[in-house]
Order: structure tokens, then C-alpha cells, then sequence
């Protein structure tokens, strides 16, 4: 029973994967790449990850676990990152975005500070 139990999620995390690498080279654009990137291929590692983890003795399962947990916490963040330095450096379409969250911040970021105003700046004069 065991055996099936890891055959089953090994083959199915490796499908994951091929399913999130193919993605990754057909999706047109960064936004749909980078779900195809961060979604299936997180899944199909910890898919083969708990598939391995059935298999060994139960400190190895610990540290597969671990990783587990460690790939979940930084595959969202370091999507988020790739997505917006897409988007600061102008390679996603911003007419295709049906939400833009980042117009505003990017234009306050992208404003020169103006003159400050005097007496009540606190700094010397």
C-alpha cells in the first residue's frame, strides 16, 4: 500500500511539474508565466517531496517537510518580486492588467520630492 501511496503522488508532482514547465514556455506574457512558474511547480515538489517522505524513516521525513514549508513561504515572495520588477522596468503590458494595484505607488515613487516647506521642517536652516 505504501508503494502506490508514493507512486501515486510521485508521478502526479512530476506531472505537476512538466504541466507548470510547459506553461512557462507557451504562456505569452510575464503575469501567466510567473503563475505557471510559482503554482504547479510548488505543488508538484511538495507532491514528490511527501511522495519520497512516505518511503524514508522519520527524521529524513522531518527535513522533507522542512523544505516543504520553506518552498511554500518564499515561492509566493519571490514571484512577487519578479512580477514587479516586470513591471518598473516595463516589460508586462499594463494595458492588459485588469487590476492595477501599483499605478499609484509607482507614481509617488517616480515624483521628485518638491521644495520643502520652510519653518517647519525641524532640520537647520
Amino acid at each position: 500500500m505504501k508503494d502506490i501511496v508514493t507512486s501515486v503522488l510521485l508521478l502526479t508532482g512530476a506531472a505537476a511539474s512538466l504541466l507548470g514547465a510547459l506553461g512557462l514556455v507557451r504562456f505569452p506574457d510575464v503575469p501567466s508565466r510567473l503563475q505557471a512558474a510559482t503554482k504547479p511547480q510548488t505543488l508538484g515538489l511538495l507532491l514528490v517531496l511527501l511522495g519520497t517522505a512516505v518511503q524514508v524513516e522519520f527524521e529524513s521525513a522531518a527535513t522533507l517537510l522542512l523544505v516543504i514549508l520553506f518552498q511554500v513561504i518564499t515561492a509566493p515572495v519571490l514571484s512577487q518580486i519578479v512580477g514587479r520588477s516586470a513591471y518598473r522596468s516595463g516589460t508586462l503590458r499594463r494595458d492588459t492588467l485588469v487590476v492595477d494595484e501599483l499605478a499609484d505607488p509607482m507614481a509617488r515613487d517616480d515624483d521628485p520630492p518638491g521644495p520643502t516647506p520652510r519653518g517647519g521642517g525641524g532640520g537647520p536652516s
